[in-house]
């Protein structure tokens, strides 16, 4: 779940004949085009009537002094925050916002992210959705940059790796449910994939080494021809949510 959120939901009422990513609002991150969240979510509402609650996750455990797993964690954990508020339940979205403060907290961050704390907390017991949606897109940037600040940037790309998996864990789920092309085409995202795999070749021996993080890179090697071809079929969708529930749940379980 990386980028900027857009304001507004897309005013058509038909779903896309055809989904090309290239033309969904989105963000960039060393020129890779990342499609904000909330346009996936309306594509995804168009193309069937997703039960989101099925989808949250509880039970988050810290590993205590794990870093990397941390890092992972938090972004995991703030892509169900866009779950819960696709659900719109406020005792979710509260539960992730304490969740996230506490994980911060783990790495070092905590400052950075009492401000949206407050603002995801005040704007969930409003029901004010967007509001929450903007907080959780601006908690995973400040984070990103509080730890680029204090020297752990490849950290850093571990947070959006982390919510990358849990937003794909959640999206073959759900088009696995109810298989669609169009649906299968928001898997199609091959730079992606490609960014994550080199930023994790440049980690450092100890990091790249790290158990889960070394999974992750042979799991992404995995996954990549399944999302390479032309239409993604519900085979290959099947297994890369096999592959990334698998991961989840490493990065969420307190030993693992």
């Amino acid at each position: 779940m990386l980028g900027v959120l857009a304001s507004g939901a897309c005013a058509q009422d038909e779903p896309p004949a055809q989904i090309n990513l290239k033309d969904f609002p989105a963000t960039t991150v060393d020129n890779v085009v990342i499609p904000v969240p909330s346009e996936i979510f309306t594509v995804l509402d168009k193309l069937g009537s997703p039960n989101w609650k099925s989808e949250f996750r509880k039970g988050y455990e810290i590993r205590s002094g794990d870093r990397a797993h941390t890092s992972l964690l938090l972004g995991a954990i703030i892509g169900d925050g866009f779950i819960a508020v696709q659900s719109k339940d406020q005792e979710d979205v509260r539960d992730i916002g304490r969740l996230v403060l506490d994980v911060s907290a783990a790495l070092g961050v905590k400052d950075a992210v009492i401000r949206h704390y407050n603002s995801i907390q005040e704007a969930a017991d409003v029901g004010d959705w967007a509001k929450v949606r903007s907080e959780l897109d601006k908690t995973q940037s400040s984070v990103r940059s509080a730890m680029v600040q204090l020297g752990d940037d490849q950290l850093a790309e571990l947070v959006s790796l982390g919510g990358w998996l849990r937003g794909t864990e959640v999206l073959t789920s759900i088009v696995g449910k109810d298989y669609s092309a169009d649906g299968a085409e928001l898997l199609h995202q091959p730079d992606l994939l490609n960014y994550f795999e080199t930023q994790i070749e440049k980690m450092k021996p100890k990091l790249k080494k790290h158990a889960i993080v070394s999974k992750i890179y042979s799991e992404l090697k995995v996954i990549r021809p399944l999302i390479s071809t032309g239409t993604i079929s519900a085979e290959s969708v099947g297994k890369i949510h096999g592959i990334t529930a698998g991961l989840l749940k490493l990065i969420t379980s307190k030993e693992g």
